[in-house]
């Protein structure tokens, strides 16, 4: 997904209305995570539904309505009544005045990160232990081998469930001498074991994994 079809399909305030299919909820969050305007549009609106619940806790159920349609669905569409209207201009003006520049501003200062550096290839590897600040994240300082057409790396939770899947040009690989940065967002992230699978993918489409290290994560704040 390009940035002008998340803006036209409105990707990321369906994003938030969890109406993307699974196909193009991936394609977003691989998006957003290069992209400065779409991550901050997703940390905005995010911020726009804390100050909304804050505001009016409690939205009633139309009657007869078939299937439940949730808090988020509510108040990310058209269609209030004027007390509830007049309460969002409220908080619309609040997030002008002060949220939204200050995440503008966080968007594009520069920020230095402590990198772990992890060699992929090296099977058998003890546990990469990391320590981070949650609001921070932290960096993976990885050596690939220079043998594939891309990359792709997976990010597993405690329990084995997938938490992301990004990839990565073999062309861009080569480039930086072997070596790519991976930033990891410590936001959705508790302390604990994750495991990163690295798969590098041939020219005929033939995957290989690489790399699965396990990774001690602990976040402060």
């Amino acid at each position: 997904m390009d940035h002008q079809e998340a803006m036209t399909t409105k990707a990321a305030e369906r994003y938030l209305l969890d109406e993307l299919t699974p196909e193009l909820r991936d394609a977003f969050e691989e998006h957003a995570f290069d992209c400065p305007e779409c991550s901050l549009n997703l940390r905005t609106g995010a911020a726009f539904i804390h100050v909304a619940k804050a505001e009016l806790p409690t939205v009633s159920e139309s009657p007869g309505s078939g299937a439940r349609k949730s808090f988020l669905s509510k108040w990310l569409r058209p269609g209030f009544v004027v007390p509830a209207f007049a309460a969002l201009l409220l908080v619309i003006a609040y997030q002008n005045v002060s949220t939204i520049p200050n995440l503008r501003s966080a968007a594009v200062e520069p920020h230095v990160l402590p990198a772990t550096a992890l060699h992929a290839g090296t099977r058998g590897a003890e546990t990469t232990s990391i320590q981070a600040d949650r609001r921070q994240g932290f960096v993976l300082a990885i050596q690939l081998p220079e043998t594939y057409s891309s990359y792709e790396f997976t990010l597993y939770d405690p329990e084995g469930k997938k938490e992301w899947t990004k990839s990565v040009s073999g062309t861009g690989v080569r480039a930086a001498d072997g070596t790519v940065s991976l930033f990891i967002s410590g936001q959705a992230l508790e302390n604990g074991l994750y495991s990163l699978s690295i798969t590098g993918i041939a020219d005929g489409g033939v995957r290989t994994e690489i790399e699965r290290r396990v990774l001690n994560i602990q976040l402060s704040n």
